[in-house]
Parts: structure tokens; sequence; C-alpha cells
């Protein structure tokens, strides 16, 4: 873009708009002259200010001087601006968060905020604002600016229902497949969580692991920062890009992290249409009249922006479309509420175990399991949510009516209501993506009796939660050492315990019986199930593993692979290997790579090990890592002081021009880390740049 006449009239508008703006909710500008901003050898930021609205705007300015293209992108799907930038790909972003009626939501919710945090929410914007001003060649969209507070929280809300997994059900509407299948990749996805009690370290040291899985690149992977306010902040963590408030890390008290967890989080209601009276259902007898809107989205042709509509409805049970075979609502608790950035800032700002479960109790998070440790030796465990209070007696999982009120939930369960597990006597307490009923010790678990089945726990292990509880029973004594090495281990257990397929069959195969294939088998057979990189085991398993996806849209309930679709699958990975790489045998880091920009290099990791690790194709037969590890922070609480290290898979800018575009990948592939600190002398040492937000 080039910055012409009429974008410096945009800018001076915007100087006057945020004036306005600072006027209206009584929050002065904020004097950037007031802000630190400390680049580590990393490029980490590190933010220092009097106030938690000016440490906002600079860690706004420091993200965007890092991530301002990916953030636009993130604001303009979640402002049902994102087609009118890149057309008709982002379209399903913009009808979501028009659906959703974000804007509505946020505009009648607002006043629930507390005002402090409005004002956090405030100076972000100011920051964001401030860094478009200053560099409008960056700007994708000037209709998005001035990013305001409520056009942060409706890219929150569209954040909090995908998350909730709420716009696969739409999608199914649309598409007239309303089912429920489990995907092979859902558990490949997640995350594991990990924290031993001095009971257990037998010091004065309590352990925390953040080992998150998410996405390497786009909207939902991290950024690191360290935020320091003269009111209480002091926290090292990882949070989106565009996000004002750390979503995981530690401050000097405690830390937390969280997984994936899959209770029912949304749910979907058949409304019974008035045959007589278009628009009107009927709830109980009584007819009521669906709300009619039509959400905007824009195709890109020839260089113009052609806007396009669909319509969609509102009914009692939330948002509402029709397809061939009838009319659906879906209906999630993360569209109740708008404080779940407030809910994280409160919990970035506890200092002990029950400032944090206070801040839980708030109920906004609409999912995520979390992990907790702190320098009082309390370790906790929960299975999190706001979750429904629903009516006994009805299919959850399935398409429910909608045509009584006995299905219209609008309560929640308390969070002391939900699976959790405080100070357990195994002295630890695990997560990955599995079962809460299975979150420590065995006489420590919850009673999954205890709680209804309409909140749909999950009740399955994994190949990870096997592994960690192996890991975390084998030895009393758990030094930190053998801690980095259970959250670092890559082994599959015996038997495998994939809860989304059954592959045992392949290691009862005879690779004399097979000749065909009997290369394969004895490297896969002869292998420790360790994934490394220079494994020839791991390499035959990891491209089979790929080479199942066809057959397992062939599995029955049971989802237990036979051998003839294994030899077959066996067979396309002989003829794989020979096509791309001339070759029967592959080492597992010669077949996955770690790959950004011009850098690639071998990498460990599969899908459901700890260090989980799922790819997609890239260049000459080979897969480049898409999910897994992503963010690590491994956290030591004493009673006096707390220790972090961390590590990300490729560095912390996603600009090519950056020396930390690339620059933790040697670290992530060697399973090394870099330290963190809290207090600014030490932050100093390493540091490489100083400087004012402006």
């Amino acid at each position: 873009m080039v910055f012409c006449k009429k974008n410096a009239v945009m800018v001076n508008a915007w100087y006057i708009i945020l004036f306005l703006l600072g006027s209206v909710h009584g929050y002065a500008q904020i004097n950037p002259d007031n802000i630190d901003i400390i680049r580590d050898a990393y490029g980490v930021p590190h933010v220092y200010a009097a106030t938690d609205a000016e440490v906002a705007y600079g860690f706004a300015w420091a993200q965007s001087e890092d991530h301002f293209k990916l953030m636009q992108e993130a604001y303009l799907a979640g402002n049902g601006l994102l087609s009118k930038h890149i057309g008709l790909k982002g379209a399903p972003a913009d009808f979501l968060v028009q659906f959703i009626q974000a804007e509505n939501t946020v505009d009648a919710l607002f006043q629930t905020l507390d005002k402090k945090f409005v004002a956090l929410l405030e100076g972000f914007s100011e920051g964001l604002n401030a860094y478009a001003l200053k560099h409008p060649q960056e700007i994708l969209e000037h209709e998005l600016f001035p990013i305001t507070a409520r056009k942060l929280l409706q890219y929150t809300q569209l954040q909090l229902y995908i998350s909730n997994g709420a716009d696969a059900l739409v999608t199914g509407i649309v598409n007239n497949t309303l089912s429920w299948p489990f995907d092979m990749n859902q558990d490949t996805k997640g995350s594991n969580l990990l924290a031993i009690s001095r009971s257990r370290t037998q010091t004065d040291e309590t352990f925390l692991a953040i080992n998150t899985h998410q996405p390497l690149e786009g909207p939902t992977s991290w950024y690191e920062a360290h935020l320091v306010s003269e009111e209480g902040t002091n926290i090292i963590g990882a949070t989106f890009p565009g996000s004002p408030v750390i979503l995981t890390g530690a401050n000097e008290y405690l830390g937390w992290t969280h997984t994936v967890n899959y209770p029912d989080k949304a749910d979907v209601f058949a409304l019974e249409m008035d045959s007589k009276k278009k628009h009107t259902y009927l709830v109980d007898g009584k007819p009521y009249k669906l709300e009619v809107y039509k959400a905007k989205m824009y195709l890109k042709f020839l260089g113009l922006k052609i806007p396009i509509k669909k319509k969609f409805y509102r009914s009692i049970y939330g948002p509402t479309l029709k397809n061939k075979t009838g009319v659906y609502a879906v209906r999630t608790p993360s569209t109740t509420n708008i404080n779940a950035l407030e809910q994280w800032w409160r919990m970035n700002k506890a200092k002990n175990f029950t400032e944090f479960y206070e801040a839980l109790e708030m109920k906004a998070l609409p999912g995520y399991n979390i992990g907790y440790a702190d320098r009082n030796d309390t370790i906790f465990y929960m299975s999190n949510g706001k979750i429904p209070k629903r009516a006994e007696g009805y299919d959850w999982n399935d398409v429910v009516p909608g045509n009584t009120r006995a299905t219209l939930w609008d309560t929640y369960y308390d969070i002391s209501e939900l699976p959790q597990v405080i100070s357990p006597t195994s002295g630890f307490v695990y997560n990955a993506n599995h079962s809460p009923f299975k979150s420590s010790g065995t006489s420590d678990n919850p009673n999954p009796k205890d709680f209804s089945k309409t909140m749909n726990f999950e009740t399955y292990d994994n190949n990870r939660s096997t592994r960690l509880l192996t890991l975390l029973q084998e030895k009393e004594h758990i030094s930190y050492e053998r801690f980095k090495r259970i959250k670092y281990d890559h082994q599959l257990p015996t038997p495998l315990q994939y809860n989304y397929m059954d592959l045992n069959v392949l290691f009862e195969m005879n690779p004399e019986d097979y000749p065909e294939v009997g290369v394969l088998l004895k490297d896969i057979h002869n292998w420790d199930r360790v994934a490394s990189a220079d494994s020839y085991g791991a390499g035959a398993y990891g491209v089979l593993y790929y080479q199942l996806y066809p057959f397992y849209e062939q599995l029955g309930s049971d989802r237990t692979f036979k051998k003839e679709a294994v030899l077959q699958a066996l067979k396309n990975t002989k003829t794989y290997l020979k096509t791309h790489f001339n070759s029967n045998r592959i080492k597992l880091g010669d077949f996955q790579k770690l790959v950004k920009g011009n850098k690639e290099m071998p990498i460990f990791g599969l899908p459901d090990v700890v260090t989980a690790m799922r790819g997609e194709a890239h260049t000459n037969g080979r897969i480049k890592i898409t999910h897994g590890e992503s963010y690590i922070g491994l956290v030591r609480f004493t009673p006096t002081q707390t220790y972090y290290e961390s590590v990300m898979s490729y560095g912390n800018s996603r600009k090519e021009t950056s020396p930390h575009y690339t620059d933790q990948m040697d670290l992530y592939a060697n399973f090394k880390t870099k330290t963190m600190f809290f207090d600014r002398p030490s932050v100093m040492k390493t540091a490489t740049n100083s400087y004012h937000p402006k």
C-alpha cells in the first residue's frame, strides 16, 4: 500500500477518534515514554510500566512489531471483515462471527467487565492503533481501524466458539452432515500438563510442565512475553497474537497451563416448525417467531469486492440455520459471557491458590483442562468448563428436541462441581487430553459416578496418558532432570493405546509371512518405539501412519484395523518410499522436517507420543510439522523463588527479516531450553535492545 493523501486524512481522523474514545471512557491517553520494552537475546519482549494498562499498550506494540499481519487477520475474522481482505476463503469466519452475533453480545455485556480490565483493553487497543498510525503501509484493511476494546472482545468470542467445537456443528448443519465422527487427528492436536509436588521431588521444589500442542503457525500459535507492572503483575508465558493477557505461564508465586478437554460443550436442537406459519416454531405447543438476519461476506473478483449475503435466524435456543432436513439451533456457553480474557487476567495476577481459584469461579472459560502449581507446594488439576445443567433422559450426544423448554438449559455447574484434584497423596497430577477421572494416582482420582452423564466427560486413555502414568509411577523420586526426561519422552507404550484406533495387529504380523513388506515389518518390530529422528523403525512407522488415513475412514465402530488393511497400507508405504526416496527404509528425520522459511531440519516425534508431532505434505515426499510441540515451559517453585525455562518451535517473530524468525529451532530440535528471568537486573544482562513504544 502506498501512503497517499487519503491515508493521511484517515490518520488525522484516527487521532481525533482515539482522543474522543479516551474522553468517552474516562481513560487518559497513555504516554509511551512511561513504558519500557526490553528485548532479550531471543527477542522476547519484557514490558515494564506503572500500570497494567500501560503494560498492555507496550505489549500490543511489541506484538505488532513481530506479528502485525497475523493479528490483523485475526481481528478481521473477529469483526466480519476477513473475506473483504482475502475473499471467499474468509467467508466462513465472517459468517460465524455474525451468526453468533458477537458484536451484539459484546455491546450488551460490556458493562459486566471490571473497569480496571477495561482500562487494560483500552491500553492494548491504543498501542495497536499507535503502531498502525506509525506504519500505515502495513495496514491490511482500513475499515478495521481504529481497533477498540469491543473489537478485541468480538474476536475472542469467535475464538471461544470455535474452541468449543460449535463451528463444526454449524458446518454439519450447512452440509446436511450432522454427526459426531471421531477424528483420527483429534488427539494429536492436544497438549500435556504435569505438576509434581515436593513429596515426589524430595526437595523444596515443586514442578510444573507447560507442554502445549498447538498449531505451529496461524492465529492460535504462540507468542512469548514477560509483563511487569507496579499493580502486581509479573508474569512470564505465552499468548496467542492479538491477546492482551498471558494465557499460559507463571508469575513469581504460581503457574498454570491448559490442555484441550472434550466434555459436551455445544448442543444442536431440532426445532419443530409450524407447517402453516412461515418462520414460526413451536415450543411446548406455543408458537414463537424466528428472528431473521443476513450475514454479509465478500467475494473478490477482478479487483472488485462483491458483497454476498447468507440468511440465518435466531430462536430461543440460540443461532439457528435451515437445511434440507429441518431447522436447527446451536447452543454453547461461550456465547453467554464476554469475561474470558478478564478471567485470564485475574489468573495472571493471582498470588496464591485461593486467589487463583476465585478467578476460576468466574466460570468465564468455556473449556480447557487446567494444571497448576505454586510456591506453597499446592498442585491442582481440573477439567474446567462452563458446563450446562442439562435435563436427564435425553441423548445429548445427538440432536436433541428443540420443541420443549425441558431441553433449554440456562444454568451451569459451579467450578467446585467439576472433576478436580487438589494436592493428591500421589504427589502428581497430569493430563494428556484424556479422562479427568485418570488425572492422578488411583486413590486420588475423581469418581465418574459423582458426575452427571449429561456432562459427557472423557473416560478414555491414550498413548500419551498411558506413557505418562507409567513414567510417573515407576520411581518414587522425581528429580528435576527426571522430570524433564518425562516431559521430553517420545516413546509409544506397549501395547499401543490410541483412543481413536487399535493398530496392535501390526505387531502380530510375522515378517516372514509377508515377504513383500518384510523389511518394513522388521524395522517396526525391532523398533524400541522411541520416535527419534535417526530411527529407521520410527521412520517406517511414521510413513505407515499417514498411509493408514484412507483405511481409517473404513473402520467399524470398534475402530480396529484388520491385517488386510494394514498389509495394504504397508504395501503403499513401500511404494511411497521407493517413489520418493528410492529406498525401502528411511529414518524418521529424513521423512519429517521442522520447516520455517529457508531453514529445514530433521525432527523427532510422532502423533500421540508425549512429544507429539503431526505434519502435512511438504516437498519430495517429505512432511513438515504443523501441529505438536509448540510452546514449552518448565517451572520450578521454591518457597521463595520461581525458576522458568522455555522454548518455542521457531522463534518469537513472524517477520522473515527478524533474527528471531528461526533462532529457537536448534534448541527445540535438541530438547534444550532458554532461561527466563522475573527480576529486571537479570533481564538486563541478556538484553539486546531497550526502547519506548513509539
